[in-house]
């Protein structure tokens, strides 16, 4: 019976640090997209809260009176 020859590896032999690098590096951007989105949500505004609306009012024209009452005071 014969045995199967080994092939030599294809291509460049990858750096052993590699894998655990990327795994590192991608942790670290994990944990910075979480830090984000949590402060997007602390800073956000609270459901139900107040809001206050502020509007200027312009005065409508009035009719002329139908008749015009003046009184007098004297003293004495």
């Amino acid at each position: 019976m014969s045995t199967p020859a080994r092939r030599p590896p294809r291509g460049r032999r990858r750096s052993p640090l590699l894998r655990p690098a990327l795994t590192v590096l991608g942790l670290l951007l994990l944990l910075l997209i979480g830090i984000s989105i949590g402060r997007a949500l602390e800073d956000g505004p609270d459901p139900g809260g107040t809001r206050t609306n502020v509007r200027t009012l312009e005065p409508q024209p009035l009719a002329p009176a139908e008749r015009t009452v003046t009184v007098t005071v004297t003293t004495g």
